[in-house]
């Protein structure tokens, strides 16, 4: 993505931002509320049109590609939560497989999702009612949705926000399985701790615009957690944990 901007309602979302997204990386995408983070995933997603710049895979501009093709090789997952029907988990989970529905492979499809629902700790309500389970698993079932795509690229919008600690450990470590098998990720990100533990690269934003770029020790430093947050932070490990307010 590069050089993309976008106005709504006359306020800046995006000021000139690029991004890159590799292969076998998990890029993590950080900064304060209103930052631009959901939008620039939307736009590298191919999913938001910005008014100039735009996003390329594999030659392709994504904004123009075809939504068949684009779900295909892109698996995207929103940050809205919107209450699923009375479907079970598993056919909900199935929904995943519909970008591959002109060339059905109906054993891959079946191994595909009992891997989504395995790698997000789903097997055991794998028959429950989707509108029985709770927000934090609510929250699993969309990403085994978007996992069972098996798409080369995975664009994640706060996937953790509603899980508990446990949970959101086991998303990340799925995320860098996934990585560690080719795939690209990208993922929105509050916890900065999370950030510095998982991601191979960190993208820091700010009213729009991408202020910092490379790997955790490099962007989470005391100076630009200050400037961008307004917070002091202190270390424990590889942890970066904001511990106070500043002036």
């Amino acid at each position: 993505m590069r050089g993309a901007t976008l106005s709504l309602a006359g306020r800046t979302i995006l000021d000139d931002a690029a991004a890159r997204l590799a292969p076998g990386e998990v890029l993590g995408l950080i900064g304060p509320n209103g930052a631009g983070k959901s939008t620039l995933l939307r736009v590298m997603a191919g999913m938001q049109r910005p008014d100039a710049g735009g996003a390329v895979l594999d030659g392709r501009d994504l904004a123009a590609a075809a939504a068949g093709w684009r779900a295909r090789h892109l698996s995207f997952l929103p940050q809205e939560d919107v209450a699923p029907p009375p479907m079970r988990v598993e056919d909900l989970v199935a929904l995943g497989r519909l970008p591959h529905r002109a060339h059905p492979e109906r054993a891959r499809d079946r191994e595909a999702i009992a891997r989504a629902l395995r790698e997000t700790d789903l097997l055991d309500l794998r028959a429950r009612p989707g509108s029985m389970l709770s927000g934090g698993e609510r929250a699993r079932m969309r990403l085994a949705r978007a996992l069972a795509v098996e798409a080369a690229y995975l664009l994640a919008d706060e996937p953790v926000a509603a899980l508990d600690p446990a949970h959101a450990l086991n998303v990340m470590a799925s995320f860098r399985r996934l990585a560690a098998g080719g795939t690209g990720v990208a993922v929105v990100l509050h916890d900065l701790a999370l950030a510095a533990r998982f991601c191979d690269r960190v993208m820091l934003m700010q009213a729009g615009r991408v202020v910092a770029d490379g790997v955790p020790q490099d962007v989470l430093t005391d100076m630009a957690m200050q400037a961008v947050y307004g917070v002091a932070v202190r270390r424990i490990g590889q942890a970066v944990i904001p511990w106070s307010l500043t002036e």
